[in-house]
């Protein structure tokens, strides 16, 4: 049988089906839609989980055919074949009734990605005009009044103030109800999308101010609207853009609603690699790309990455979800983040969980403040998972969060590794570690003087935490030694907590213990005399124990100090 092409990139449902791509059905999100009652319903995913090829097939589903167009049948609509083999088609008239029903106002903002607030409220206004356009017989309509004409020709015109654009939603969502007696379906395609480029970019409030308005005149009390349908990755709060909606029904990754309609299931993947003689390849591919949980369905695959696996399996199993962004909001983030964080993303690095409170009304001044909110916003984003959740004593939602698969652990990765190579040579990083691990303190500390130079305005412009610097050398440790050591941090052995310990993964090879100390200026210590202290803390408190129990015989051992951005390096 002729295996049918894969849709790489394209996310019209309707150029999905004509044209016989391979197609995972998901047509029982219209089920759970109209069954859930809501008049709007914004449903939150990562980057890549579906949600434009969704919506598109929202689109097909419930739009109807203005009147000017050839008859059709009460019970035909040039779109019914697009659904009569699908799933939501066996759900009886209940569902297949609402086929064809209603005007439908679809605008996706996936690719507003502009460096500017003028270039992207351009390209907003284009959106608009171009929804507008393909609506266009309203002017020739008779149940519409001249006054609603001008102003649908003004657009169509790009003639028109920003009070028109601001309320273009909420009036066309009108003149389709007025032409076809029937309430109108609004959807919004990633409707942060031009949020996160303006927090990037430097135009955050233009944006909030535009879309606030635009989607609070156009989906609350809009006595036009039937249902309205948003996606997006993250919910900006309420008061921060939705504070005109009090009808919103939120559908994170963390309800149980609408669950598995974004994503594929393990079962949809295995049956995927079956149809194209991939099966034996399944266990590589979990490993790489399952590991989302959303709601109550565990086990959900990135869709993009096993579409491009399929499709160039021959190459291998690669990072193809973190390839299609910039991932710059991430990057500044965690760079930007405190010495918790840190801390944290280094037990992530380990493959251990951390335990944080979710914030679901993320918004990125929030961020700014207090950077605990930055796991919120990974795990919305799709850089981190929930592995369990409860509510605290303070009613707040506490989660246990790890790193989903492998594919967004090289995201980490190519990260830690960006911050080596902003400060340090390849050569250098290196030279840096083979001489930690070969007992050369005087390379060692040469190195380390000049990555904290070079680095420290980059973690922490005011030159207050330098601390900050060590740990993002531990966390380069983590990432470019992994292969032949453990990495291990502030843990238990012998008598006390070591601040670092690599622990080999051959016998045969040395380890390392390290102990780090802030120079004390109010007890006039010197840089050196901090380093023997560090030194005598190994010994007294036998850090080398736990590596002594696992027969490992050469164990270096290393005191650093440090003074702002002077560096000493002494090993015993």
């Amino acid at each position: 049988m002729k295996k049918k092409k894969l849709p790489l990139g394209v996310s019209d449902f309707k150029e999905i089906i004509e044209t016989d791509y391979y197609y995972i059905d998901k047509s029982l999100l219209i089920q759970e839609l109209l069954d859930s009652g809501s008049k709007v319903s914004l449903i939150t995913r990562p980057r890549r989980f579906g949600k434009t090829l969704n919506l598109s097939m929202l689109k097909y589903f419930f739009e109807a055919y203005h009147r000017e167009q050839t008859y059709l049948s009460p019970t035909t609509t040039e779109n019914l074949r697009l659904f009569q083999h699908l799933k939501i088609w066996q759900q009886g008239e209940e569902y297949t009734g609402h086929c064809g029903k209603y005007p439908v106002i679809y605008l996706t903002f996936k690719d507003v990605k502009e460096d500017s607030w003028e270039k992207a409220h351009n390209k907003i206004q284009n959106l608009i005009t171009d929804e507008y356009k393909r609506h266009s017989y309203l002017i020739d309509s008779d149940t519409l009044l001249e006054y609603d004409k001008e102003i649908i020709k003004s657009i169509l015109n790009r003639k028109t103030n920003d009070t028109d654009y601001s309320n273009s939603l909420k009036n066309l969502s009108k003149y389709l109800c007025d032409y076809y007696k029937q309430k109108a379906i609004i959807l919004i395609d990633e409707y942060d999308t031009p949020i996160h480029e303006a927090y990037d970019k430097g135009y955050y409030q233009n944006a909030i101010d535009f879309f606030r308005t635009f989607l609070g005149a156009g989906l609350k009390d809009n006595t036009s609207l039937e249902k309205g349908i948003i996606t997006g990755i993250l919910r900006v709060a309420k008061e921060n853009i939705f504070s005109d909606l009090n009808n919103l029904e939120i559908l994170s990754i963390l309800d149980y609603e609408c669950a598995d309609k974004f994503g594929f299931t393990e079962t949809e993947v295995i049956r995927f690699l079956k149809d194209y003689n991939l099966e034996e390849h399944f266990e590589s591919v979990k490993t790489w790309y399952n590991g989302y949980i959303f709601g109550d369905a565990h086990d959900i695959y990135n869709p993009w990455s096993i579409i491009n696996y399929v499709k160039k399996y021959r190459a291998g199993l690669q990072p193809y979800w973190i390839n299609t962004s910039s991932n710059t909001i991430i990057n500044t983030l965690l760079s930007q983040g405190d010495r918790q964080v840190k801390n944290e993303l280094e037990q992530l690095l380990n493959h251990q969980p951390i335990s944080k409170v979710i914030n679901t009304n993320t918004i990125f001044s929030d961020i700014e403040k207090d950077s605990a909110n930055i796991w919120s916003f990974l795990l919305f984003a799709g850089y981190l998972k929930v592995v369990d959740k409860n509510y605290n004593y303070d009613d707040e939602l506490e989660c246990k969060l790890l790193i989903p698969n492998k594919e967004v652990y090289t995201t980490y990765r190519i990260f830690v590794k960006s911050w080596f190579k902003e400060n340090l040579l390849s050569s250098e990083v290196e030279l840096l570690l083979k001489s930690v691990l070969n007992g050369d303190s005087a390379t060692f500390g040469k190195i380390l003087q000049k990555f904290a130079l070079n680095s420290m305005s980059f973690f922490d412009p005011s030159g207050r935490e330098p601390e900050k610097v060590y740990h993002a050398f531990v966390l380069g440790l983590l990432i470019t030694i992994n292969q032949t050591h453990v990495v291990k941090s502030n843990r238990e052995s012998g008598f006390g907590r070591y601040d670092i310990m690599l622990i080999p993964h051959k016998k045969s090879d040395n380890g390392v213990i390290i102990e780090l100390k802030k120079v004390d200026k109010d007890e006039n210590e010197t840089l050196k005399e901090a380093c023997e202290s560090a030194l005598q803390q190994i010994e007294d408190k036998q850090y080398e124990t736990e590596l002594q129990e696992m027969g490992i015989v050469t164990i270096y051992k290393y005191g650093i100090a440090f003074e702002g951005k002077k560096v000493l390096v002494l090993k015993s």
